[in-house]
C-alpha cells in the first residue's frame, strides 16, 4: 500500500503537522470510481490552490448508497491507490460515510475544492457549517465538460 493512503487518524495528524509548518492543504472528495482526464484535470487544478493535497473517497458501502447497487466498479482500496499514484495528489483518505464531514474535520483544510457543477449554497449543509467553523477557504473549479463516469459506463453498455 502507498505511503500516501492515511487512516482518517493519521490524516489528522498529518494535517496538523502540515499546519504547524505554514503547508496550506487543499481538499476535495469524491467517488473517483471509474478515473478519467476529466478526474485528473479537476485535481491538478484543486492542487494549484495550496501547497498539498489531500483526497478524501467514499468507501465502497457508501458509495453503493449515492450510486446504486452496480457501485463501485473498483474497490475503494484499489481507487485509492490509483489516486495516490497520481503526482498532482499528496494524500489520499477513504472515509466509510455518504457525506464528507467527518473526513473534513479530520483534514481541516485551508482550501476545500468541489467541481463546477456544485455551488458553495448547494454544498451539503452539515459539510458547509464545518467547514464555516474551521474557517475554510471553499472554491469551485470549472467542470470539464463531456467527461463523467456515468457518460462512460452508458457508452460501454451500449
Amino acid at each position: 500500500m502507498s505511503p500516501k493512503i492515511l487512516t482518517l487518524g493519521a490524516l489528522a495528524r498529518k494535517g496538523e503537522e502540515l499546519r504547524a509548518r505554514g503547508t496550506r492543504l487543499v481538499a476535495t472528495n469524491g467517488c473517483f470510481d471509474l478515473l478519467h482526464v476529466g478526474h485528473v484535470r479537476y485535481l491538478q487544478s484543486a492542487r494549484r490552490l495550496g501547497d498539498a493535497l489531500v483526497v478524501g473517497i467514499n468507501g465502497d458501502d457508501s458509495v453503493r448508497a449515492l450510486k446504486g447497487e452496480s457501485r463501485p466498479l473498483n474497490r475503494e482500496s484499489d481507487r485509492a491507490e490509483v489516486l495516490a499514484a497520481l503526482e498532482c495528489v499528496d494524500f489520499v483518505t477513504i472515509f466509510p460515510d455518504v457525506r464528507a464531514t467527518e473526513f473534513l474535520k479530520h483534514a481541516r483544510p485551508a482550501i476545500y475544492v468541489k467541481g463546477g457543477d456544485y455551488k458553495p449554497e448547494t454544498l451539503n449543509a452539515d459539510e458547509r457549517s464545518a467547514l464555516e467553523q474551521m474557517q475554510t477557504e471553499i472554491r469551485i473549479v470549472p467542470f470539464e465538460a463531456g467527461y463523467s463516469t456515468s457518460g462512460l459506463l452508458e457508452r460501454m453498455t451500449c
